[in-house]
């Protein structure tokens, strides 16, 4: 039976991007291969939040749970899904466990109109292989629709493509959707790396896809504009949306209008990030 190392499994409403306000059910795997420090940064600087939670925390009082874990306004604001030093607060679940605890935290006991979210870290790393399984289960057959919230890097194997066209194409009512958090160079992350435009129009072909830049400054606006371009000229059909920067709500609101401004002015959609006003973006929210 595949498992699949859980960080978090909790039920919110979806704050950004398409699904805004849709009652969720987030599955955060652990692992990324990208560490983001330098949202919130000047630019060339990067956070050192987490390296100090994580001292605190292999070295001095251990957290116990995710709970207790402090929030960041600098450097990745979901920290602990894929810093190895908290990799002990992620279990190893069976697709029997996750589709069980599912059943328990949805508000009917079974799927309605909820929505599944699939995040990270990173959740198109090797844990492709495991989801058929997981979304094969019988307790999952209600289902609806699927988002992958995914950084736009990680190619789909084969059969986890095939696996998710079947899933969808079987039923009028299913959808897939890739939300694609491409990371500028206000991230802390190379480029090179982290602009994939062949990849995401490959998610394209399996679904819904649109792009979710993170912003806060004219630099990472222009920065922006300039992977749009990249990523149309590859092909890309899908909608664009703004972001403002901010895990904790002193950073968000400094920010926000300028955003929402920034975004109407190029056609593109506005994110909000409700998980922050609503509820101060603590973990499990």
């Amino acid at each position: 039976m595949s498992k699949i190392k859980i960080a978090e499994l909790f039920y919110s409403i979806q704050g950004e991007g398409r699904y805004m306000g849709v009652p969720s059910v987030f599955l955060r795997t652990f692992g990324c291969n990208f560490k983001c420090a330098g949202f919130g940064m000047p630019r060339g600087e990067t956070s050192h939040e987490a390296t100090d939670i994580a001292a605190t925390h292999t070295m001095i009082t251990p957290f116990t749970k995710y709970e207790d874990l402090p929030l960041v306004s600098t450097g990745c604001d979901s920290y602990a899904s894929w810093h190895p030093d908290f990799k002990d607060l992620s279990p190893m679940l069976t697709s029997e466990a996750i589709a069980n605890r599912i059943m328990e935290i949805l508000p009917q006991d079974h799927w309605e109109d909820e929505h599944l979210v699939i995040t990270g870290g990173e959740p198109l790393l090797g844990w492709q292989r495991a989801y058929p399984e997981l979304l094969s289960h019988p307790k999952m057959s209600e289902l609806k629709e699927i988002t992958f919230e995914t950084n736009g890097t990680q190619t789909l194997s084969s059969e986890f493509k095939e696996y998710l066209t079947d899933w969808a194409f079987g039923s009028d009512e299913r959808e897939i959707t890739f939300s694609v958090s491409a990371k500028l160079p206000a991230s802390g992350e190379k480029w090179e790396e982290a602009i994939c435009p062949d990849i995401v129009c490959e998610y394209e072909q399996v679904g819904t896809a649109y792009l979710k830049f993170v912003v806060a400054t004219k630099q990472d606006i222009a920065d922006a504009e300039c992977a749009v371009g990249a990523f149309r000229a590859a092909g890309f059909k899908g909608y664009v949306y703004l972001m403002p920067v901010g895990g904790v709500e002193s950073v968000y609101t400094l920010n926000a209008k300028n955003v929402a401004l920034a975004a109407m002015k190029r056609g593109w959609r506005y994110s909000d990030r409700l998980q922050v006003p609503l509820f101060k973006n603590e973990w499990g929210t």
